[in-house]
């Protein structure tokens, strides 16, 4: 199945497999996604990711509490392909009180809404996770 939106794609893959609570989620594999990944272990939002470079896909670990809560309340697209949200530096928002995170696409890369505040360099807010 083809999708015009590949962020999209992870972001809703990731809110229904843990909606299910599934233990896992297996995704098409990007640069860009890899990124985003990479962002969502270092915050503490997922466990951990593999890649398979053969068959082109990434298995997702999705993290849970003791209880069996996901640690991820909630995922929203900022920016879709068909609007596109180019914001500066000193507009990045502070998701639930720096609870969760902004991910923006930036000259220097893809980095979470603090790092691109303390470089002082603004870009596409992708998605919001909290």
């Amino acid at each position: 199945m083809a999708f015009n939106d590949p962020i999209a794609e992870l972001l809703t893959k990731i809110r229904n497999a843990k909606d299910a609570q599934h233990r896992y989620v297996d995704l098409s594999h990007s640069k860009i996604k890899i990124k985003i990944l990479e962002l969502l272990k270092s915050h503490g939002f997922i466990e951990n990711y593999l890649i398979n470079e053969e068959k082109h896909k990434v298995r997702v670990f999705l993290k849970y509490t003791k209880s069996r809560e996901s640690v991820i309340n909630g995922l929203n697209r900022v920016s879709t392909c068909g609007l596109r949200r180019y914001i500066g530096y000193s507009e990045i928002p502070r998701v639930f009180n720096g609870m969760g995170i902004a991910i923006v696409s930036t000259p220097q890369g893809v980095v979470d809404g603090e790092t691109a505040r303390k470089l002082k360099v603004g870009g596409e807010l992708i998605c919001t996770v909290w």
